[in-house]
């Protein structure tokens, strides 16, 4: 549909604020000024029969995101106000977009029947709809999670508190460094970001982009922002509400009772979540605390750089890591591999613990298949059990539930052998699943309508009241199609018919032509062009009788079906744990299937330094290509040391290098390899097997990535700027333990410049930190840094020169590169072959001139 303006002949009001007299309204425009008063910063849907409608400046809103009519209503003395209305059964589908734009929307449902209403129907708020608070399917991904976060910031220090409503996860952690802060609000992506402030603007909720002077520079602006009051964040109440919430007496045993902005974080984050669910409050999981070392450390850039979840190219998931790796069969599971690849472990145990059950699915065939198949069978638990415990799920939940639940003992059963951790925790299934998935299915009928307070939910022979109303129903529905019969032959009218709508209820419809034969206790209701309707005496008492026997039997049969929901959600914890034991034993089964397709090895975790691949590959490239096409390379990193026991001196056993200066020219596959080092090693960390002949890896704590740069318009920042703040954040937070992966630094500004610099930090990493690094340039004058360091070596990616044209191999071996073949690579681009000829000819000319290799070998040997 196209906007429309209200209707210009009336008046029409499209702000609250010019009804200065609220008493010139109507009883109901009254009560939906009183609503939006309280959440003046929201879109307000108010449920008006069929339609939910949003009046004044909002329908003006609602209009213009959604390219719907804008139309007017009357609104009592003052006139016509503006009003824009969506239908009440795409209520859903509407306020995703509206949200997914980053507007906060408040439903105003009606919580009375408007048949039982005396005067103004009751209203009540029951949904406050945010991004980072949706449940419903339809408004949700499937394969990610839907965080909400809450910040917390203390000078230097932070807190922060995440969760997932839909699916019950609930962490807090705390820190020091406001840098790590904007890194974990960025591996989270969270859809809404809550910030506690005093400022004018309280309670706004700031979309995509938009700017206040209450955030402070360190949270990213591209995630949505609320502005809330500053009381549910304080320390007292938010412990306050965190006991009660858990029911607990310290917060001792949720990890947090010493670190008080976590807790400010957490209970603020937890006052809001139950603020938004006003009707149907939501099941959180325990408070889980953690801090950022526990896992492998990998910025925001190093995410972007490595495509772990999309493609720097243009965003899409296609060609991303996550894209290569996920074989999962569950929505769980495809989250849980998410959640994985963002936050590799760097505890050996656990790497290993992973590792083992990949490889009893490996080497058992038919377990890994047949475990497969029923993994394909199980449905969302996670989401479902929190739709039951929240009170939003529909019969189809309660079906998928059931029929999942009958899957576990299958599952336990294919598993009894299995020696693996991840395996053995499916070993036992709870009996209470057991039970419900047989009373869920003895209960509901196989095929259940959406709706739940239209009846057709409830099987025969579940409770007797309820077969005796059906029965009754039945009955009188019987009676009245064997009314039609029966009046035809006592009429003599063949075509007289008894039919129903919504407005007369059961009527006798007769032809104009045959009214004349109508009998004496017919009442005409109606007169229409071709027909007469009717109705008697007898038919107006049994219509009352199946009206009210009918919505008798459709309120018994959601009474029994609420009590089944209620009994699914008291079970959520149990039901929590399995579905976190099938996520993790289907993505762990994907990987297997990964690794048999892929020919994928165990790589051997170390505690070490060393990194040591044998034909390693990209695993994105690789199968971009056609099997057998990509060239696999090696990788050799990382010094070993050890302390002699007769004396303290330390001495080197390995000569792997520190440092690798690695030439070649352009398109040669210099940063395919870097990235593919990169992703190999954070493959290893997230338990998974890797592309390679065989590997073995020391655990990093960071990997640190400098691939490409471009320039940062919103700041001003030039691409150089960019790429210098970019090595100063590695400069200044790699150790001995880190992965850096460097390319092209010092190529944004003058040739002096940026060789100076590029030497400088080449030397740093090495010699200062020791980090394993890789450093991807065309300085060729850097190759004579291993002549001078003792761990840096020279690689190149070789190429084939003939006489016209140069032939990429695509493999890294020692020794340096002598030539960039920049002019080449303009010709493979099509650059002009005149462009070409004069390319050559200045390119003599610098090299006949030039002293700066022979000047920088002088200065620093």
């Amino acid at each position: 549909m196209t906007t429309a303006e209200p209707n210009q002949a009336n008046t029409s009001l499209t702000d609250t604020n010019l009804v200065e007299d609220r008493s010139k309204l109507s009883k109901m425009y009254q009560h939906y000024v009183e609503v939006k008063d309280k959440h003046p910063h929201a879109l307000l849907l108010y449920r008006v029969g069929d339609f939910f409608e949003t009046f004044f400046q909002d329908a003006v809103t609602v209009s213009r995101e959604l390219e719907l009519v804008l139309t007017s209503k009357h609104g009592g003395e003052v006139g016509r106000v503006a009003m824009t209305g969506v239908p009440h059964h795409a209520w859903e589908r509407y306020t995703t977009q509206l949200v997914e734009k980053g507007y906060a929307v408040v439903i105003c449902d009606q919580v009375e029947d408007s048949a039982d209403a005396i005067g103004l129907v009751k209203r009540e708020v029951t949904r406050i709809l945010t991004p980072g608070t949706l449940l419903e399917e339809g408004m949700l991904k499937a394969s990610r999670n839907n965080y909400i976060a809450a910040v917390v910031i203390a000078v230097n220090h932070w807190g922060l508190a995440y969760a997932d409503i839909s699916t019950g996860e609930f962490l807090t952690s705390q820190g020091s460094d406001l840098e790590h802060l904007t890194q974990e609000l960025m591996r989270l992506q969270p859809s809404e970001v809550l910030f506690p402030t005093n400022a004018p603007d309280l309670g706004s909720l700031l979309r995509p982009g938009e700017t206040s002077p209450s955030l402070p520079q360190c949270l990213p602006p591209s995630f949505c922002y609320s502005l809330r009051s500053q009381v549910p964040f304080s320390q007292a109440e938010a412990r306050s509400k965190l006991l009660q919430k858990f029911k607990v007496r310290s917060l001792e045993g949720l990890g947090c009772e010493h670190l008080p902005l976590a807790v400010r974080a957490a209970g603020g984050l937890l006052e809001y979540i139950e603020d938004t669910q006003k009707a149907n409050p939501v099941s959180l999981q325990l408070l889980r605390t953690y801090t950022l070392t526990d896992y492998l450390i990998v910025d925001h850039q190093t995410r972007r750089n490595l495509e772990i979840t999309q493609t720097v190219r243009d965003g899409t998931f296609h060609g991303s890591l996550l894209w290569a790796l996920d074989r999962t069969s569950t929505a769980m599971g495809s989250r849980a591999l998410r959640r994985w690849l963002l936050q590799p472990l760097i505890e050996i145990k656990g790497i290993k613990s992973r590792q083992d059950t990949i490889q009893e699915l490996l080497e058992n065939t038919p377990l890994r298949q047949d475990l497969r198949h029923l993994l394909k069978q199980i449905y969302d638990l996670e989401r479902l059990t929190v739709r039951a415990a929240s009170g939003r799920a529909n019969a189809r939940d309660l079906v998928a539930l059931a029929d999942s639940f009958s899957r576990l003992p299958q599952i336990s059963r294919l598993v009894e052998d299995a020696r693996s951790p991840f395996l053995k925790a499916l070993q036992k299934v709870p009996p209470i699943l057991e039970e419900l998935a047989e009373k869920l299915h003895a209960h509901i009928v196989e095929s259940p309508p959406i709706h739940l307070k239209e009846g057709g939910l409830i099987r025969a022979g579940i409770n007797s009241l309820l077969d005796e109303r059906k029965a009754t129903v039945e009955s009188d529905q019987q009676w009245i199609a064997n009314l039609e019969v029966d009046e035809r032959a006592r009429t003599g009218i063949p075509t007289l018919k008894v039919g129903f709508n919504k407005t007369f209820g059961y009527y006798i419809s007769i032809s104009r032509s045959k009214s004349d034969q109508v009998p004496d206790n017919y009442i005409r209701k109606q007169t229409l062009t071709n027909e007469e309707r009717y109705i008697t005496p007898d038919l107006k008492e049994r219509e009352a009788r199946i009206l009210t026997a009918r919505d008798d039997l459709n309120q018994l049969e959601y009474e029994i079906f609420d009590a089944l929901r209620d009994e699914v959600g008291s079970q959520a914890e149990i039901i929590r744990n399995i579905s976190r034991a099938v996520a993790a034993a289907d993505v762990l089964c994907g990987l297997a299937e990964l690794a048999v397709h892929q020919g994928y090895c165990r790589p051997e975790m170390l505690t070490g330094r060393e990194i040591d691949v044998v034909d390693g590959r990209h695993p994105v490239v690789e199968q971009s290509l056609p099997a057998g096409f990509f060239v696999p390379n090696s990788t050799k990193l990382g010094q070993l040391s050890v302390v002699s026991c007769q004396s303290s001196v330390e001495t080197i056993i390995d000569n792997n290098p520190d440092l690798v200066i690695l030439t070649g020219p352009n398109a040669s596959g210099k940063s395919c390899y870097l990235r593919q080092v990169g992703l190999i090693q954070l493959m290893a960390q997230v338990g998974s097997f890797v592309p390679a002949r065989s590997a073995r890896l020391a655990v990093c704590d960071r990997i640190f990535t400098r691939v490409g740069a471009v320039d940062d318009l919103a700041t001003g920042q030039s691409t150089f700027m960019v790429e210098m703040n970019e090595t100063a954040n590695i400069l200044n937070h790699a150790t001995l333990k880190s992965l850096v992966l460097l390319d092209e630094i010092g190529r944004g500004t003058a040739t002096f410049d940026g060789l100076s610099i590029a030497w400088a930090v080449a030397e740093y990493l090495a010699v200062d930190i020791k980090s394993r690094t890789i450093f991807a340039t065309h300085y060729h004058e850097l190759n004579e840094l291993a002549t001078i360091v003792p761990n840096v070596a020279n690689y190149q990616v070789t190429v084939k020169e003939l006489p016209d044209q140069i032939i990429f191999l695509h493999q890294v071996q020692p020794g340096g590169a002598d030539k960039s073949y920049g002019i080449e690579a303009g010709r493979l681009a099509g650059l002009p072959p005149v462009v070409i000829q004069r390319a050559k000819q200045v390119m003599g000319q610098i090299e006949k001139h030039s002293k700066i290799a022979m000047g920088l070998r002088e200065g620093l040997q």
